[in-house]
């Protein structure tokens, strides 16, 4: 029984660190929602960016939701010795497995999809609140100047935009900095796009991106091993 113990605490001690974690994301979300502004005031004006095109409350609420169903179930799981609750926690753990595994599938197979759909989305955006709306303008400024691209695609996205009608130019990050950013200029450089230049630099650290995955998918199937394990040991206790 001193391999089954080991095995209890160590799946114990694992999953509260997660639920722990779940409890921390849990409230970071919650106080982003509840009070942003001082979110913006400790982290700087980058965040006040950050929440404008990605819904940072929220997605810290959903992420610690899910790490504290996951983390419950895995510890007290163990700690009561419930079947029914380690049974919960690899059916859960197995499904997150399955999802990220069809996410990586359909993210290899329909990267030229995922592109039609950002253009669709992103593009209509560009065209109205970049130059009008500062967040989002610094937002894509930061992203365009650090990434050393221009729109999501090319300097066409900017074709009959509030940006392009008030200035008659182009932004400059779309030829290289150098003014005045025209049609003739932005063509002659062809900055590239920054969906192609995050895909470009995604590619280049393929190898810390998979190892990272990789680490995650080893670390949810030794959890579901464990948990099956001490579920298949209760038989015979």
């Amino acid at each position: 029984m001193g391999c089954f113990t080991f095995i209890k605490v160590m799946m114990i001690l694992f999953n509260l660190v997660i639920f722990l974690s779940g409890g921390t994301l849990l409230g970071v979300g919650i106080w982003v929602k509840v009070d942003g502004e001082s979110f913006v005031d400790i982290f700087g004006a980058l965040s006040s960016s950050i929440l404008q095109v990605v819904n940072v409350g929220y997605l810290f609420i959903v992420i610690g939701a899910i790490l504290l169903v996951i983390g419950f179930l895995g510890c007290y799981g163990a700690q009561k010795e419930s079947k029914c609750l380690l049974m919960m926690f690899f059916s859960v753990v197995l499904i997150i497995f399955i999802a990220e595994v069809a996410a990586a599938v359909l993210a290899l197979v329909f990267t030229g999809l995922a592109e039609t759909l950002l253009t669709g989305l992103v593009t209509p955006l560009l065209k109205e609140k970049y130059g009008p709306d500062p967040d989002f303008t610094k937002i894509w400024n930061i992203t365009m100047t650090e990434v050393h691209c221009c729109g999501l695609n090319n300097y066409t996205d900017f074709n009959n935009s509030y940006y392009y009608e008030t200035h008659g130019s182009y932004p400059e990050q779309c030829c290289d900095m150098k003014k005045p950013c025209n049609s003739t200029l932005a063509a002659q450089l062809a900055v590239e796009g920054c969906f192609n230049q995050i895909l470009k630099e995604i590619r280049t650290n393929a190898a810390v991106a998979g190892g990272v995955a990789a680490g995650i998918a080893a670390l949810e199937i030794a959890a579901m091993a464990v948990s099956m394990y001490l579920y298949c040991r209760l038989d015979e206790k």
